[in-house]
């Protein structure tokens, strides 16, 4: 199954973000390469929040998937941080999402290079055994 994410969606969803973190001061804005970084440009202009290089306390943490959650369980412990994905593979337990999606669900994003669509998406299910 694919999801084409649409710019439509996108602005959505970075509305719904800045919703949930309007009453919160963040130190800075952190998007995870390279899925997290388009969500966290909008993000900063949106909140008016300084991107950083590096999560540090207080930060927002933001990722376009969490799946296995191996990217974001490295910033887990980071004080004071919020997180929050695009798309979430599970159901959040100390994170935040916009979209829960079914684990075979591939998500095209409409800053990816479509033209490998099929190799990708084949290459995730046999990855997770899901083919």
């Amino acid at each position: 199954m694919i999801n084409y994410f649409t710019w439509s969606e996108f602005d959505k969803s970075v509305e719904h973000i800045a919703k949930e973190c309007k009453d919160f001061k963040f130190s800075g804005i952190y998007g995870v390469p390279r899925g997290g970084l388009c969500l966290a440009v909008a993000l900063s202009h949106k909140l008016k929040i300084n991107l950083i290089s590096e999560p540090i306390r207080n930060s927002l943490i933001v990722d376009d998937v969490y799946e296995t959650g191996f990217t974001l369980n490295n910033f887990k412990d980071i004080d004071g941080a919020m997180f929050f994905v695009l798309f979430s593979k599970i159901e959040p337990s100390w994170w935040n999402t916009v979209n829960i999606s079914n684990k075979r669900e591939w998500i095209v994003f409409p800053w990816e290079n479509t033209s490998n669509i099929q190799s990708d998406q084949n290459e995730y299910l046999k990855n997770r055994g899901l083919s």
